[in-house]
């Protein structure tokens, strides 16, 4: 026992000459910040792997000189001194050089003051720049719907590369080139609406810099506001009430919903609405869906449809899942298209012309309210969607305060809901809703408690068996797409089995998401999830199909719940999207190209080495000088994902291709 104490008391390091106990940390700068020390760093977020880049964490240690604390582990009785000269010096160096190669408008930069390069220059008291630009400026990538690449503003710390493929398994984005030339970018130099960006602008949250961000639809908004035959209508996510707050200096935990409301009427809006509304109306759609499912056996399991990330993610990797995901539209889209129906007659008497604005904490919303599919003669359900942060800067063009706003009320019907509708915004809190409907249905008589508590957590994956009646319900909850990931190939190759999965892309979900004020403290996403929590518990109803505006709905405009009318307005389909770019990528040309040679660079055959395949084939048409015989290109799948790497010659397909069979096919069809 005396041994054990002393080991504990001596897991001590000294910083800046004081004794910090080692509690578990995975490194030196985790211990500097727990004792209350602030190491500058681009590159260092607790979610991701330890990646050493930027350079900036740099700590002296006694006998072993300037290290970067990032990647040195925590051991008893290492001496670290965090700011001496040398240190400040190498520290205002890589600054300086950032800084020289970096897009100087920062005045009009949309990262303003969250730039983590702008707020470290000031800190490192850097008042010029002595070194010379040696870069040439790059065209800014605008043509996604849901974010902006700006490789003007990168500084290659990488954090954006590895939440992509760490957090998400998408790789949309990687590094490319060397030396100087060095770059993040999309597949081929492409721009991210061509590749395969799920737009859930996880690489725009974590990037300290304007390099990424979420595209901004403020100027469209407030041409509409200010149009004399319009009426705007505002539509406000559950999440983004408790995150606007913070965007003012309000601690993270806080809800704003009424200064919020108040807010955009003080904007121009005319009415002022909320998408848990809308969010209740999904739990009685998607809650039928999976009980009908249930009754005739599949099929299962029913995968949630409200976070447009991941049914972008299904399209492209998982399309033997689409019969498996709900056919719901997501609250967003429910919203609209309810409001599309209803609204016209109510508001719209003069014939102005009506304007739906959603505020979202997501950027992949941008993309889903631009889907042909969500559109009709002509109009689309939902005209614009701006972030919390984009709500954030219009409240302060205005001049307003949102601290010095008295808080209003949202408009009726539309802005009635349940606590039901509100914790949708949390991880688990859709499924918690449906379980509040379905649980109660299949029984036949009320819940003597409303919360099922073991669907909360902050577990990645969440696996848990709730009893309805005499059928044990087996149900997942999945935030982060390298998750749901993992989740879908065990559900395939039938390790696992559950009856209804819920996905968010956003760790946290949508509290989390990109478009929220934001944040380096990992506590944060708890606070705002834990705030719709309390606040379903202090609401008077918690169950969506208690929603007394929500059923007159159904009997005035949509009929019964899963009926028709309902299908019509409120579900939707799917489509495959394996096929990103349908004529690939050029690599090599011909002028009297008589072969042509795809291969596969997708993600299931890159990771059986299919970037080997094409560099082999490129040296061999090179060194056989043959180039002007073949086109060669590189695709994004040929439906067989399984088999890669996968190469098509002409018409014919060699799956599991090697640089040498993929030659000798070459070599054949050359001679025919």
């Amino acid at each position: 026992m005396n041994t054990n104490e002393t080991t504990v008391e001596t897991a001590v390091l000294s910083i800046d000459g004081r004794e910090v106990k080692i509690e578990g940390e995975r490194n030196v700068l985790e211990i500097a910040r727990k004792a209350g020390i602030d190491i500058p760093t681009f590159c260092y977020h607790s979610e991701l792997s330890v990646y050493g880049a930027c350079r900036l964490c740099l700590v002296e240690i006694e006998g072993r000189g300037i290290q970067a604390s990032c990647s040195v582990p925590p051991e008893p009785g290492l001496r670290v001194r965090t700011n001496t000269q040398a240190v400040r010096d190498i520290r205002k160096i890589a600054i300086e050089l950032l800084l020289a190669n970096h897009e100087m408008n920062c005045p009009t930069c949309v990262k303003g003051p969250a730039c983590r390069l702008q707020d470290l220059a000031r800190r490192m008291g850097i008042d010029e720049i002595r070194y010379k630009p040696v870069l040439e400026k790059q065209p800014v990538d605008r043509d996604s719907h849901s974010l902006v690449r700006d490789p003007n503003k990168c500084i290659l710390c990488g954090d954006c590369v590895r939440a992509c493929h760490e957090i998400q398994s998408v790789g949309a984005i990687d590094f490319a080139h060397r030396g100087v030339k060095s770059a993040v970018l999309p597949a081929f130099g492409r721009g991210l609406a061509e590749v395969e960006c799920v737009y859930c602008g996880k690489c725009a949250a974590v990037c300290p810099t304007g390099a990424l961000t979420p595209k901004p639809e403020i100027d469209a908004v407030w041409r509409d506001l200010g149009d004399s035959n319009t009426v705007v209508v505002a539509q406000i996510a559950p999440a983004v009430r408790a995150g606007l707050g913070e965007h003012f200096g309000i601690p993270a935990g806080s809800l704003s919903t009424g200064q919020a409301v108040a807010a955009l009427r003080m904007l121009g809006f005319d009415q002022v609405y909320d998408t848990s509304f809308a969010a209740d109306m999904t739990v009685l759609e998607e809650s039928t869906e999976f009980l009908g499912r249930l009754e005739k056996g599949g099929p299962l399991p029913l995968f949630t449809s409200c976070c447009p990330a991941w049914v972008k993610f299904a399209e492209q990797y998982f399309p033997d899942f689409l019969p498996n995901l709900s056919s719901c539209k997501s609250p967003q889209q429910m919203f609209g298209s309810v409001a599309r129906k209803i609204l016209p007659e109510k508001l719209c008497a003069d014939g102005k012309r009506l304007v739906i604005v959603s505020i979202m904490p997501c950027t992949a919303k941008k993309f889903e309210a631009k889907l042909e599919k969500f559109a009709h003669d002509g109009l689309p359900e939902v005209d614009h969607v701006i972030t919390t942060v984009e709500l954030g800067t219009m409240i302060k063009q205005a001049g307003l305060d949102l601290n010095r706003i008295e808080p209003q009320s949202f408009d009726m019907p539309l802005g009635f809901k349940t606590g039901a509708g509100v914790i949708f915004g949390a991880s688990g809190g859709v499924t918690e809703a449906v379980l509040r409907y379905a649980v109660e249905k299949v029984e036949g008589k009320p819940l003597p408690s409303v919360e099922f508590r073991q669907v909360r957590g902050e577990e990645g994956v969440r696996e848990v068996s709730v009893w309805a009646g005499d059928v044990e319900l087996k149900l997942a909850v999945v935030h982060g797409l390298r998750n749901a990931r993992r989740v879908a190939e065990q559900v395939r190759s039938g390790e696992k089995f559950y009856h209804l999965v819920e996905v968010m892309s956003c760790p946290g979900g949508c509290v989390s998401g990109a478009g929220q004020p934001c944040t380096l403290d990992p506590t944060t996403p708890k606070r705002r999830a834990k705030a719709l929590y309390d606040n379903d518990t202090m609401m008077d109803l918690h169950k969506s199909q208690d929603n007394h505006e929500l059923l007159r709905c159904y009997r005035e405009h949509l009929g019964e719940v899963g009926g028709h009318e309902a299908h019509e307005r409120l579900h939707t389909v799917y489509q495959s999207r394996r096929r990103v770019l349908d004529d690939g990528v050029p690599l090599l040309s011909g002028v009297e190209a008589r072969v042509s040679v795809s291969v596969c660079a997708g993600t299931a055959c890159f990771l059986n080495h299919s970037q080997e395949l094409l560099k082999g084939l490129i040296d061999y048409i090179i060194h056989e000088g043959i180039e002007d015989a073949i086109d060669l290109r590189a695709t994004f799948c040929m439906e067989n994902c399984g088999q890669g790497p996968n190469i098509r010659i002409g018409d014919h397909i060699i799956s599991k291709a090697t640089v040498e069979n993929a030659i000798a096919a070459i070599k054949e069809a050359l001679k025919g």
